[in-house]
């Protein structure tokens, strides 16, 4: 970039290449493929002549993309790892980049070792990073539909090697404390009942300002979601039905604007998945809605479900 226009500040260009880094470790794991992927990205950039940059309108969507397909056939996938590689490595990205270790735990990745290419890209890409889904459909070579499918198997496998079998009962015990420490915005005991290592999603599909990257550790989720469900008038925290358990529903001025499932284990929610996707709430503001149990990607339950406690409005 030797011309004065290419010029950007040292902020956004080391902020840019975070961003890669965090995507290729998220897809790849731990080890040193997540900075050679980076590296051969940024080659593959100036690569391009100065008129094909030129047209690229937003760069760092370019260079996500890139680095998504070249993640997706990396010789290094941990799957084609021995047991125990990613741990045999020498140099790692956590160690190069240690905002990324804070940020995505063991167990966590450890899970996702277990998810197929094809459903790790699908999930990292849709609900770590927020790409649409039209954009991840090109970048795994497969339709929004099928995507859709491998996203929802990846969350299914996340769930079951993060959360444990828990009663109905004490879920919704879970899920009650969790919904009054929220309405009182207490950050101290909603961090309680947060896992150390508990990890929120938040799904806003790029049609709403949400966090696009998961939010790690039991006080950035606590401070994450006191945030997004801060004091408002109008606004009301309901219990629910979620995919067969409690949630909650989050309704603005009588409106979902967000519905919440947990995994739980150890007495601790682990997992928040947050739906902050309009085109997926839809179901939930159906007039009709309330004579039967919408379906839909990611979310399933509504207001017809059977644990349909509705929580004061916090005017």
């Amino acid at each position: 970039m030797e011309q004065a226009d290419d010029t950007v500040p040292i902020a956004e260009m080391l902020g840019e290449r975070q961003h890669l880094l965090d995507v290729a470790y998220w897809m790849l794991g731990k080890g040193p493929d997540a900075d050679e992927v980076v590296a051969e990205t940024y080659r593959r950039w100036y690569g391009l002549s100065d008129t094909e940059r030129a047209r690229i309108t937003e760069p760092l969507f370019w260079l996500m993309k890139t680095a998504g397909a070249l993640c997706l056939t990396w010789p290094n996938l941990p799957e084609r790892r021995g047991p125990g590689a990613a741990a045999a490595a020498g140099c790692t990205t956590a160690k190069t980049c240690p905002s990324l270790a804070d940020e995505v735990s063991e167990v966590l990745l450890t899970a996702l070792d277990s998810l197929s290419p094809a459903e790790r890209a699908a999930f990292v890409l849709n609900d770590a990073f927020g790409m649409p889904p039209q954009v991840v459909a090109e970048i795994v070579g497969q339709t929004e539909r099928e995507i859709a499918e491998l996203t929802e198997r990846a969350r299914h496998t996340l769930r079951l090697r993060r959360s444990s079998p828990t009663m109905p009962q004490q879920h919704d015990r879970m899920v009650r404390a969790f919904r009054e420490a929220c309405a009182a915005e207490d950050s101290a005991l909603l961090s309680s009942l947060l896992a150390p290592d508990a990890t929120a999603f938040f799904d806003g599909g790029g049609k709403v300002r949400a966090l696009v990257r998961p939010v790690h550790g039991a006080l950035k989720v606590a401070r994450s979601l006191l945030t997004l469900l801060s004091h408002r008038p109008r606004t009301a925290l309901d219990l629910h039905s979620v995919n067969g358990r409690t949630g909650i529903v989050v309704r603005y001025d009588g409106h979902v604007a967000a519905v919440i499932s947990f995994d739980i284990a150890d007495h601790h929610v682990v997992q928040v998945w947050a739906v902050l996707n309009p085109d997926k709430l839809r179901t939930w503001n159906q007039p009709d809605a309330s004579s039967g149990v919408p379906q839909m990607p990611g979310v399933s339950g509504g207001p017809g479900g059977s644990n349909n406690v509705s929580a004061t409005d916090r005017d």
